[in-house]
């Protein structure tokens, strides 16, 4: 295996040196690829130093040195990559000595398309585990048993009850039939959840198989300034970001002409249920009795969703 490690950075000077060095630990890993996205911090700095001390570390930026976002930055880390295996590490997380375990022997199989694991957890201070623990605590992040690859796509979709949940941090990908079925990779028009949208495209797509998924394979790392972390402890209002995300998903399946018709209404009903819990009061109760009219199941599932309960009622 020749594994080209991808890490987004912004505004992770604290960190970066971390996640690299716990992904060169591995012979497996052929180069890690740095591109660091215009941070207001010192990170480019502590990226020219890593480059610098290590030889299987590059280190890039976007042509006109601007602040992309992780989908675009990660975009340019595959583009940039010449490993025949692509896996990806948050600057702020890390990787575990069990990380390409399970790949190595999985890989040997040429059906196998990628591997996904389990995902702990570490709080980088008292602060962050008072704020954050109640979100994370100490489970893992995971698929709750091992399924055959034609049912991990309809299991992100919340189609297969209690499935679970895997971490970009702990996929690993062939590179090959990456290029060749995704397109687009990351999509610039997501700002947050673009991994998560990715991580749909690329189960519908890709057989991806399960490695360990008892035992976390990485890390992730809980501090007050991550992101995503405010977006689900609800600083930043969460129905808000994944009405975007859901509309994305929504619009890709209707114009994917192989999705079986009932995913497609699933995936318009979440979206919709989404849509309906972030509209104001008079448009939210306006949209709902409408779709009681024209289409009460979408009422029906969204009452199933508890993003959708808590912000209607």
């Amino acid at each position: 295996m020749k594994v080209s490690v991808i890490v987004p950075v912004y505004n992770a000077e604290k960190y970066v040196a971390q996640a690299v060095e716990s992904a060169l630990q591995f012979g497996e890993v052929h180069e890690v690829i740095l591109v660091e996205d215009k941070s207001p911090d010192n990170a480019l700095q502590v990226c020219k130093e890593l480059a610098a001390k290590y030889n299987r570390v590059k280190l890039y930026q976007h042509p006109d040195k601007g602040n992309h976002g992780a989908g675009p930055t990660r975009n340019l880390g595959i583009e940039k990559s010449t490993g025949d295996f692509i896996a990806f590490l948050d600057a702020d997380d890390y990787y575990l000595p069990n990380r390409f375990d399970a790949e190595k022997e999985l890989f040997k199989n040429p059906k196998v398309e990628g591997v996904y694991g389990a995902l702990g957890v570490h709080y980088y201070s008292e602060k962050a585990k008072e704020q954050y623990y109640e979100l994370f605590q100490d489970r893992l992040t995971t698929v709750y048993k091992k399924h055959d690859p034609k049912d991990v796509f309809p299991g992100q979709m919340n189609m297969l009850g209690s499935f679970g949940l895997f971490s970009i941090d702990t996929l690993t990908i062939r590179k090959e039939p990456l290029m060749r079925k995704v397109t687009p990779l990351f999509k610039k028009s997501l700002r947050l959840h673009q991994d998560t949208e990715f991580l749909f495209r690329l189960s519908y797509y890709l057989d991806l198989y399960p490695g360990i998924l008892d035992q976390a394979v990485a890390v992730r790392g809980v501090h007050e300034d991550n992101r995503i972390t405010q977006v689900d402890s609800k600083k930043v209002k969460p129905s808000t970001t994944r009405v975007l995300l859901w509309k994305e998903v929504n619009q890709w399946a209707k114009n994917e002409s192989t999705i079986p018709a009932h995913i497609k209404l699933h995936i318009t009903r979440m979206h919709r249920s989404f849509e309906i819990a972030n509209a104001p009061v008079l448009k939210k109760w306006g949209m709902i009795l409408k779709y009681l009219v024209t289409d009460y199941p979408s009422i029906r599932s969204g009452l199933y969703n508890i993003n959708f309960r808590k912000y209607l009622f």
